[in-house]
């Protein structure tokens, strides 16, 4: 049960992400990214996809270091999602890809 609720979840913040992206709404679109990211950061393919749209985001707002940050990113996901992820780690170029974080107040009913 806790699987599919992070899994319903994420899929809800990723699409959220991609509306808000299309109507150019930058800041809400990250911060849904993120919280995606966050709920699916432990299954191999939603954090891939995270770090996907989250490349997105960088290529949109013409965001270098984001683009970077994110290949590097993607390429991890795939490599290390299931050795070990740093849990509330929000998944963007502005942090510490080790970094462990509290999970947002927001997405604590899905833990």
């Amino acid at each position: 049960m806790a699987n599919q609720l992070l899994k319903t979840g994420f899929y809800y913040q990723l699409n959220l992400g991609k509306k808000a992206l299309l109507k150019n709404d930058f800041k809400a679109s990250f911060y849904h990214f993120e919280n995606a990211h966050v709920l699916g950061q432990r299954h191999i393919i939603r954090h891939t996809i995270s770090h996907y749209y989250m490349l997105i985001f960088g290529i949109k707002t013409n965001n270098f270091k984001e683009i970077v940050g994110q290949v590097l990113r993607i390429i991890a996901a795939l490599l290390f999602t299931f050795i070990w992820v740093p849990k509330g780690n929000t998944g963007g170029s502005n942090s510490s890809p080790i970094k462990i974080m509290p999970i947002r107040t927001a997405l604590k009913k899905y833990f």
